[in-house]
C-alpha cells in the first residue's frame, strides 16, 4: 500500500504516495485480505496500482470520492478473472460486481452502497465513466486503461509511474491476462 513516509517523485501538481490515503477501516482491510488470498501477485500488484493511479487521478483533479468505495472497488475489480470466482454465464467483470456486493453485505453496507460499488466494478471496463455521476468508477475505469492499455499515462509524471511500478511490480500481468 502507498507508504505515508516516502518522499517518491512527484507528479506535477506535487503528489507523492505520502499523499495518498489507505482507507482504515474494517471492510478495506478485509478486501485486502481477501484480494491477497485469491488473487495472484501479479493480479494482486495490478489491483493495488488501480487504486494508486486513481487515487492519485481523483487528487490531482480535485475530484471527489468516497476513498472506502474507491479502494474496495480497486482492490476487487478483477475478481471475476480469480477461478475461484470465474463465472461461465457473466462477463468477469460483471461476476466481479456480484462478489463485491456478497462480499460488503457480509461487511454491513447498506444496499445502496453495495449497488454503487458493484456498478464501479462493472463499469471499470467502460472507455468513459461520466465523472459527475460516478466519480470513483471514472477515476477506476482511467485507471484500469492505463493499466491494462497504457492509456493515460501522461496524466501521471514519469518518476511517479516509475516509482509505482517499483513498489508494485508488473510480474507478468499480460501474459496471465493472456492465458
Amino acid at each position: 500500500m502507498p507508504d505515508d513516509t516516502s518522499t517518491a517523485a512527484a507528479k506535477p501538481a506535487g503528489i507523492t504516495f505520502g499523499d495518498l490515503v489507505v482507507p482504515d477501516t474494517p471492510t478495506s482491510a478485509a478486501a485486502l485480505e481477501v484480494a491477497s488470498a485469491y488473487q495472484s501477485p501479479a493480479l494482486l500488484n495490478h489491483s493495488v496500482r488501480a487504486y494508486v493511479w486513481a487515487a492519485a487521478r481523483a487528487m490531482d483533479q480535485g475530484i471527489e470520492v468516497d476513498a472506502e468505495l474507491l479502494y474496495v472497488a480497486a482492490l476487487l475489480h478483477d475478481m471475476g478473472l480469480v477461478a475461484e470466482f470465474d463465472s461461465h454465464t457473466e462477463p468477469f467483470e460483471v461476476a466481479g460486481g456480484h462478489l463485491a456486493g456478497v462480499f460488503t453485505a457480509g461487511a454491513g453496507w447498506p444496499a445502496e452502497r453495495r449497488r454503487r460499488l458493484a456498478e464501479i466494478i462493472v463499469r471499470h471496463m467502460d472507455p468513459e465513466v461520466d465523472v459527475a455521476t460516478n466519480p470513483e468508477g471514472h477515476v477506476l475505469s482511467r485507471a484500469a486503461a492505463l493499466e491494462i492499455l497504457g492509456r493515460n499515462a501522461d496524466d501521471f509524471a514519469p518518476d511517479f509511474r516509475g516509482g509505482v511500478l517499483e513498489r508494485y511490480p508488473r510480474l507478468g500481468l499480460v501474459a496471465e491476462f493472456l492465458t
